[in-house]
């Protein structure tokens, strides 16, 4: 026998939104440096990194920016409270989840596995976030609604 056709998309499309409505999250790149990174010698600053000396003047000079980009990055990165970054993986996990969820055939694996992990991390350090907390428990609820949902509307 054939296999079952899969489930026709729902009537409503189901929309999800972030948890705690949308958040600003800036996303400007770093102005590049006005003189070389001193790393630039050895590639990354990596002792045995590859030099850029036999580079052409302008591989140098993108791979210098590169390099300094990488530098502010981890600066910015060591300055940043570590709840904010790990509240900002959770709600990656709460993206990858509706993403799952909102495909014309719902990945309900997939979404099961990102919904999981969100739920771990939330249950691990969750006091630990500080405000985030409330808003990412919501998240995680409102993903946890919709995949019961939509697995019904596949079922029914």
């Amino acid at each position: 026998p054939p296999p079952p056709p899969p489930p026709s998309p729902p009537a409503t499309p189901l929309r999800l939104a972030p948890p705690g409505g949308h958040a600003p999250c800036p996303r400007t790149p770093p102005a590049p440096p006005p003189h070389p990174h001193p790393a630039a010698g050895a590639a990354s600053g990596f002792t045995g990194g590859p030099s850029l000396e036999d580079r052409s003047p302008e591989d140098r000079a993108e791979a210098e920016a590169m390099i300094a980009q990488m530098a502010d990055v981890q600066r910015q990165i060591a300055e940043t409270p570590a709840a904010q970054l790990v509240a900002n993986h959770v709600m990656g996990l709460y993206e990858l989840a509706a993403i799952k969820l909102s495909a014309e055939t719902p990945a309900f694996h997939e979404a099961q596995l990102a919904i999981d992990a969100m739920a771990a991390v939330l249950d691990a350090v969750g006091p630990r976030l500080g405000d985030d907390r409330q808003p990412l428990d919501e998240g995680l609820n409102q993903l946890k609604m919709a995949f019961v949902e939509l697995k019904n509307r596949g079922e029914g």
